[in-house]
């Protein structure tokens, strides 16, 4: 099988490229990333800039797409940078691949996904649900984590304090709100990736504990 990765340097992709690589049933690994990964056999990893994606490359030509792609308010500056990372740039890659031939798409979203949402982060992630949803993947998986647990390369402070107060609270906290370990939903993306089932799947939170 052929996977392509989009988002492969942040918390979740890491954790979804390592497992793919490792992978006997995943043949090649596409990764467009705008550092350099470290080689492997599996891996091809060109320099992309995703404003300007490049429309006709070979690597395009897969079977599934993971998309791990994600920012912050903060990171991203404006409601504007950050729906052209979380929402404009998931949809290019999703169009492209859909027009090569992938008829497999899964996504790492949020638990609180809908684009009815008074909540600016969610609304894209809903809009974004919706939007996917139109272009006519056999397969397309929804995968909806709470907060993410794992070390981040960029600090994150108001999230570190919510997750270390979370994991003493464990015990207390409904199982859809507990924390998600990024390799967990790492996990899940991949399997769904690989098991292509038709229509339109959801994963909840309270399965990536």
């Amino acid at each position: 099988m052929k996977l392509l990765i989009v988002g492969s340097t942040g918390l979740v992709g890491r954790h979804v490229l390592d497992l793919a690589l490792a992978d006997g049933r995943i043949t090649s690994v596409a990764c467009p990333v705008r550092r350099p990964l470290p080689p492997h056999p599996k891996l091809t990893a060109p320099l992309v800039d995703y404003d300007n994606l490049p429309v006709d490359a070979p690597w395009w030509h897969v079977d599934a797409v993971i998309c791990a792609l994600g920012t912050t308010m903060r990171a991203a500056g404006s409601r504007t940078a950050f729906r052209r990372v979380d929402y404009e740039y998931p949809l290019a890659v999703a169009r492209l691949a859909r027009d090569h031939g992938a008829r497999t798409f899964v996504l790492n979203s949020a638990i609180g996904a809908n684009s009815s949402s008074r909540f600016f982060y969610n609304q894209v992630k809903g809009d974004l649900e919706l939007e996917l949803a139109r272009l006519g993947f056999a397969s397309m998986t929804y995968v909806r984590p709470g907060l993410i647990g794992g070390e981040r390369e960029e600090f994150r402070a108001g999230e570190r304090v919510l997750v270390a107060s979370l994991s003493l609270l464990d015990r207390m906290v409904p199982q859809r709100w507990r924390i998600n370990p990024a390799n967990r939903i790492a996990h899940a993306l991949l399997q769904a990736a690989i098991e292509a089932r038709p229509g339109i799947q959801v994963v909840p939170s309270d399965r990536l504990v």
